[in-house]
């Protein structure tokens, strides 16, 4: 499998990863608004079970993603704990 290609049609290969978020009671409409204006946040979807959102990153280098996640998503008020799962080529 290969890597996928960025979402404007330029043909440029992109790293990818999602990221759950649990959030603090009440935050979800705060929270929401601030990741969708955040670079490099393709899609953000609310979910159910023990996350609250599952937000899709994309990146031309995995570390650039890694970067958003550290130091533009997890500072958001109102975001309680993160897991970080990176994509992987397949067979």
């Amino acid at each position: 499998m290969e890597r996928p290609r960025d979402a404007e049609g330029t043909g440029v290969l992109v790293e990818t990863l999602f990221l759950l978020v649990e959030l603090e009671i009440g935050r979800l409409d705060e929270v929401l608004r601030r990741i969708r204006t955040v670079p490099g946040v393709a899609e953000v979807q609310a979910v159910t079970g023990p996350f609250d959102l599952i937000v899709k990153v994309q990146a031309s280098q995995i570390n650039e993603a890694l970067d958003t996640v550290v130091h533009r998503i997890r500072t958001i008020p109102g975001i309680k704990s993160t897991e970080t799962l990176v994509t992987v080529a397949g067979p």
